[in-house]
C-alpha cells in the first residue's frame, strides 16, 4: 500500500482508489434490518456479474485492495475461482460474508496471506439473530469462524453500531471473538439508508443515529474497546468520538455491481456509470460530505472517512507516531 500511495502522489493524481467494493450479486440468504442492498436492488436481485466482468472492473479500477461483498458473496457459484484470480493479480481481498455458509464453502477458497474473511456480527447470539431476522445465524457464523481459523485462514469481523446497540455487549462480543482467534475487528456506526427509511420509517428511526448520537455512543465505547485489535485507526476513532473532523473521501472506495459503477458512493446511488473514469469525472465530489449534501449529514462510516486518514498529507508528528504504533500492534 505504501508503494502504491507514493506512486499515485508522484503522478500528481488528486483522486485514486484505495479499496474497490465488488458486488458480484445482491442476492442474500438473510434479510437484515439495516441492509439497503436487498431493497435498493430488489428488481435485479437475481442478476449477477460474470467472472470476466468482475476481473475487468478490478483491472480498470486498479485498487490494491478488493472487498468482495453484496449480497452474500458465498452464494456466488464461482466465488472460489473469483477470489483466486484476484489474488493472482497480487491484490489483497476482503471476502465479506454473514458467515452462515462459510463452513460449507471453505473447501473452495484458497488460503492466502492476502485473503481476509470478514464475517459480519452485530452482537451476541440473541441480538445478532434478531438483527438478521432468523435464529441460528450467530451459531452458524461462529462455526464458520472456527472452521476458517482451523484451516489457516485469516479472519476478521465487522460490527455495525446502531442506536439500540449496548456497547457493553459489543465488548463482550469482541472478547469472545478474541478467544476464537479472530485477527482483528472492524467497527462503524450504521448509515441511514434511504431505502430502509422509505420501506420502514418507524424501524429506521429506532436503529439509525444522528451525528451527535454517534459521538456520544463512541465516547462511551472507546475506553472499553481500546484493548481489542481494532481495524479502525485511532484517528478515525477520534472522528467517531467528535474530537476532530475528517473530509469525506468516498471516491477512494468505488463500488462496482450488476448495474455498473455506483455513484456517488457505496451508500448513495444517484446513478450507475459505465466506467470508473466516468464515475470520477461525472461526480461533483466537493458537494459530498457533511455540510454539503444533506444526505451525508449523519454519515461517519469507515467507507468514506478511513481513506481520509491514509490520504491526509498534513498529518502532524503526533498523528504519524500514533498511526505507526497502531499499525505495529
Amino acid at each position: 500500500m505504501t508503494a502504491y500511495l507514493l506512486r499515485k502522489k508522484w503522478s500528481g493524481q488528486r483522486r485514486f482508489p484505495l479499496v474497490m467494493m465488488l458486488e458480484p450479486l445482491h442476492a442474500c440468504n438473510l434479510s437484515c434490518a439495516g441492509c439497503g442492498r436487498i431493497r435498493e436492488y430488489a428488481d435485479t436481485i437475481t442478476s449477477r456479474l460474470s467472472i470476466d466482468q468482475c476481473l475487468d472492473a478490478v483491472d480498470e479500477c486498479g485498487a490494491p485492495i478488493v472487498s468482495i461483498c453484496g449480497g452474500e458473496p458465498l452464494i456466488y457459484p464461482e466465488i472460489g475461482e473469483l477470489v483466486a484470480k484476484i489474488l493472482a493479480g497480487r491484490r489483497h481481498v476482503y471476502l465479506c460474508t454473514n458467515g452462515t455458509l462459510l463452513e460449507k464453502k471453505l473447501h473452495g477458497l484458497p488460503p492466502n496471506d492476502r485473503l481476509f474473511i470478514n464475517v459480519h456480527l452485530d452482537g451476541m447470539e440473541a441480538t445478532h439473530d434478531q438483527a438478521a431476522g432468523r435464529e441460528g445465524v450467530f451459531a452458524a457464523a461462529v462455526d464458520g469462524i472456527r472452521a476458517a481459523r482451523a484451516a489457516g485462514f485469516r479472519v476478521c469481523t465487522n460490527t455495525t453500531i446502531y442506536r439500540q446497540t449496548d456497547v457493553n455487549e459489543t465488548a463482550v462480543l469482541l472478547e469472545y471473538l478474541t478467544e476464537l482467534g479472530v485477527d482483528g475487528f472492524m467497527i462503524s456506526p450504521a448509515y441511514g439508508y434511504r431505502a430502509v427509511k422509505d420501506a420502514d420509517p418507524a424501524g429506521a428511526e429506532q436503529i439509525f443515529m444522528t451525528r451527535q448520537e454517534v459521538h456520544e455512543k463512541f465516547r462511551e465505547a472507546r475506553a472499553m474497546l481500546r484493548r481489542f485489535r481494532l481495524a479502525a485507526s485511532p484517528i478515525y476513532m477520534d472522528f467517531l468520538c467528535g474530537h476532530r473532523e475528517l473530509p469525506c473521501a468516498a471516491w477512494a472506495n468505488p463500488t462496482f455491481n450488476t448495474r455498473g459503477w455506483r455513484g456517488p458512493c457505496y451508500l448513495i446511488a444517484d446513478d450507475h456509470h459505465g466506467s470508473y473514469a466516468e464515475l470520477l469525472e461525472a461526480t461533483d465530489w466537493d458537494r459530498l460530505g457533511p455540510g454539503n449534501d444533506p444526505r451525508c449529514e449523519h454519515c461517519l462510516v469507515h467507507y468514506s472517512f478511513e481513506p481520509s486518514v491514509v490520504l491526509l498529507a498534513n498529518k502532524g508528528l503526533r498523528d504519524v507516531v500514533r498511526m505507526a504504533v497502531w499499525q505495529m500492534t
